[in-house]
């Protein structure tokens, strides 16, 4: 078989499988669309969402629930009422099954999950969360879960599209992909790019997430994002979407849904994706191939589910990064977002994923819940470095010296979980415990060769570059690197009392870390730490009105330390584990279709270095401090909107230079704003408008803070129509362009730069069966 025909293979894998899923859907697929076809639906109007069992108390006594979990606009005469769903999870002790309904517009839920403090709403969190709807991300048609969470100003991505994967910065601090958690697990989505087809809620806290989350495999601490991924719906559905996106990337989506038996307890889901095309980069090409199969029960008691999911990417002249000198005297200007200043690279990256969780409800007041799963990652790539010939990264001219690389790479993860979530009374106080067990393996290795010991390396610009040096043929035998285990018991309690205007949450988690590094050629143990720490974590709400909540918080977070890898003298070694601490405190106030927030903050940790010897090491501390504004809602009628600014100040406390104590973090803007609308077309019924605009600061490019990058803004707008007039079923058409104005600009973490995305055309056509 021929490379094309196996990536024609591929290609096509999506679709070949969706034939199962379409017979799924059968001759009794109901016309009703699973996401709202009708653009201008409004989701059911509710009043304090019902408890999900009568709770256990030592005194017999009626509670209500005080905080309302849906508030949304009165229904307008045209609008059609939306599905009955089964109760949500929110506020009791299961976090399998309906997610917490949307709030007033669809964009945004009124809570989710969060970790160890289980399903939970927003009202009632001491912590700052956003959770995002599958209705926003397909309005908006991203195509990663990083295209839907830079909607929060206090999130900006130091990669591009097309790109090696998608790491994130929260409140100034970098999240990369691999501490993305999939239903509540780290370590089981892929580390590169997460797709949008498969998710139903994307689920952001802000802050460390040690106690909550566990320690995220990455050193996390700015922040933490859960992937919910979709399950079966109430009304069988199946759709099929063309698309097409600039420049020549095309493709088909398709995604099924039914349920089965008496009582609807059995459900089958599936959503896979093909594409192929150029996309963002001149020369280059996107193949992916995904199917996600997700199976899920739901008895009286007993509640399952099951998620497989295998995604495929091949990229050719993938989204370039590259160093820029720290000490040039201007900062180069960004060369063309579609241009690869590493023409011929290659980018193969493969994920399969298994994972299963169950509740059982021991009594009416306790629930046990476990969960577990595995997933296996392979990477191949051209690792090309701008640092070579005693040049560290490109001029103010763009000139660099470049040498090529192999990168090949695997992963192989194993994470679970495993405790009892209780809701029960004592006298006047009313408590929600959880006490869980986490585990986490995984194993890592990988394989490199570069070009520097054949053929060197090549002198090269930004603006013309220069083919790579050849490099052997065949790719590079891959060894065992290291090997990490993380585990940790939790406990907390939230107590409640006024009748839930006032919620006290206190817990702890004892966290352990063993890390073991070995030899790639020998396969001997080159390093080693084995350690255990306890991070604790303490919030509350106050309710003086039904509808405002004030809180407070002090968390810990705890970083695994590093191994170190190739591009560092001290490659090998194993960086010990650090903790770092946040103060948080704000007000959130739900005005009944629009909710504000406001929030003040601050985060230390300590900071990562290279050293003169070239080793990297943690040495000196950043504290971010900052103010957070958020509003989201139903505006008035058919005008949704979002809308989010972030103050901050990225301080560094401790440098290792101590004539920089004060400056500014390298690559933290100290400003950055998002805003969005969506609008239904008064008059055309089923016709949208929606426009986007996202703004972020400059930051300097280094911690001597004497050159700083460009600020820039970016603008998108889209539209949407949805009829029944040609097949008798829902068809929805959606058109978007991102970057309208083609803007140029740099990505940044300080001196490691990429460019941001191109204007890019989406055009889609959602038939639904």
């Amino acid at each position: 078989m021929t490379i094309n025909q196996k990536y024609k293979n591929r290609l096509f894998v999506g679709a070949a499988t969706s034939v199962f899923a379409l017979c799924l859907s059968g001759a009794g697929t109901s016309p009703v669309n699973a996401q709202s076809a009708q653009t201008n639906v409004l989701p059911p109007v509710s009043v304090d969402a019902p408890q999900q069992r009568t709770r256990a108390t030592r005194t017999v006594r009626t509670r209500t629930t005080s905080q309302r979990a849906t508030r949304v606009a009165p229904r307008q005469v045209n609008e059609q009422p939306a599905p009955t769903a089964p109760t949500t999870t929110m506020g009791s002790t299961r976090t399998i099954g309906t997610p917490a309904p949307a709030y007033a517009g669809g964009q945004v839920a009124t809570g989710g999950t969060l970790g160890l403090l289980g399903s939970t709403s927003v009202m009632n969190t001491p912590f700052s969360t956003t959770n995002y709807t599958s209705q926003l991300i397909e309005n908006q048609q991203a195509r990663t879960a990083a295209d839907t969470l830079i909607n929060d100003a206090s999130v900006r991505m130091t990669t591009g599209a097309n790109g090696y994967d998608d790491t994130f910065m929260i409140r100034g601090f970098q999240v990369q992909g691999q501490d993305v958690g999939f239903n509540g697990l780290y370590g089981l989505i892929s580390a590169y790019h997460v797709p949008a087809e498969i998710i139903e809620r994307i689920e952001l806290l802000k802050g460390p997430g040690a106690l909550i989350n566990g320690i995220a495999p990455g050193g996390t601490v700015g922040g933490a994002i859960n992937i919910v991924s979709k399950r079966a719906t109430e009304e069988p559905f199946a759709r099929l979407t063309p698309f097409f996106m600039s420049g020549a990337n095309y493709g088909l989506k398709l995604e099924a849904s039914r349920r089965y038996g008496d009582n609807k307890e059995w459900g089958v889901r599936f959503n896979g994706i093909a594409r192929n095309g150029e996309a963002s980069i001149d020369g280059g090409n996107w193949r992916t191939g995904t199917g996600a199969l997700s199976l899920d029960y739901r008895g009286e008691r007993l509640r399952w589910t099951m998620d497989a999911i295998s995604q495929n990417d091949d990229t050719k002249n993938f989204r370039p990064q590259l160093t820029i000198q720290g000490t040039v005297p201007f900062i180069p200007a960004p060369p063309s977002a579609t241009s690869n200043w590493y023409p011929g690279t290659m980018l193969k990256q493969r994920d399969n994923t298994i994972a299963s969780a169950l509740e059982y409800d021991v009594t009416n007041w306790l629930t046990a819940y476990a969960g577990v799963g595995y997933r296996e990652g392979n990477h191949e790539q051209n690792l090309a470095d701008s640092r070579a010939g005693g040049l560290a990264g490109a001029d103010q001219f763009g000139n660099f010296n470049a040498f090529n690389a192999y990168y090949d790479a695997y992963t192989k993860t194993v994470s679970g979980n495993v405790g009892l979530r209780a809701k029960f009374d004592t006298g006047f106080v009313n408590h929600s415990v959880n006490v869980a067990f986490t585990g986490y393996n995984q194993e890592m290795g990988y394989g490199y060769v570069s070009s520097l010991a054949s053929t060197g390396f090549v002198a090269s610009n930004i603006y013309n570059p220069s083919p790579l040096p050849t490099l052997p043929a065949g790719r590079p035998a891959m060894g065992k690197s290291s090997d990490t285990t993380l585990t940790s018991v939790a406990i907390s309690d939230t107590l409640s009392f006024l009748n839930d205007r006032v919620l006290f949450t206190v817990g702890a988690r004892h966290q352990m870390v063993k890390q073991d590094s070995f030899s790639l050629t020998s396969g001997a143990l080159s390093g080693s730490y084995d350690a255990a720490a306890t991070t604790p974590l303490a919030g509350i709400v106050i309710k003086p009105l039904q509808n405002v909540s004030l809180y407070a918080n002090y968390a810990e977070g705890l970083s695994q330390g590093q191994v170190v890898g190739p591009t560092y003298t001290n490659v090998g070694a194993v960086l010990a584990p650090y903790k770092s601490k946040q103060q948080e405190a704000g007000v959130k106030v739900d005005w009944g279709t629009i909710t504000t927030t406001a929030a003040v903050f601050q985060i230390t940790r300590p900071s990562a270095v290279t050293t003169a010897t070239g080793a990297l090491a943690y040495d000196g501390e950043q504290r971010n401090r900052g103010v957070e504004l958020n509003a989201y809602g139903l505006i008035l009628p058919g005008l949704r909107g979002m809308a989010s600014a972030t103050f901050l100040k990225p301080e560094l406390t401790n440098p290792t230079d101590p004539t920089q104590r004060g400056n500014d973090a390298a690559g933290v803007p100290d400003k950055t704003f998002s805003a969005g609308l969506d609008w239904d077309v008064p008059g055309v019924q089923g016709f949208a408008l929606n426009g986007r605009v996202i703004y972020t600061a400059g930051s300097y490019l280094t911690t001597a803070n004497l050159l700083k990058y460009p600020d820039w803004t970016r603008v998108d707008i889209g539209a949407r129509y949805t009829t029944t007039a040609l097949t008798g079923k829902p068809v929805t058409f959606r058109a978007n362009i991102e970057n309208v104005g083609g803007a140029n600009y740099w990505l940044t973490t300080g001196t490691f730069v990429t460019v941001g995305s191109p204007r890019t055309y989406i055009l889609s056509a959602a038939f639904d069966f």
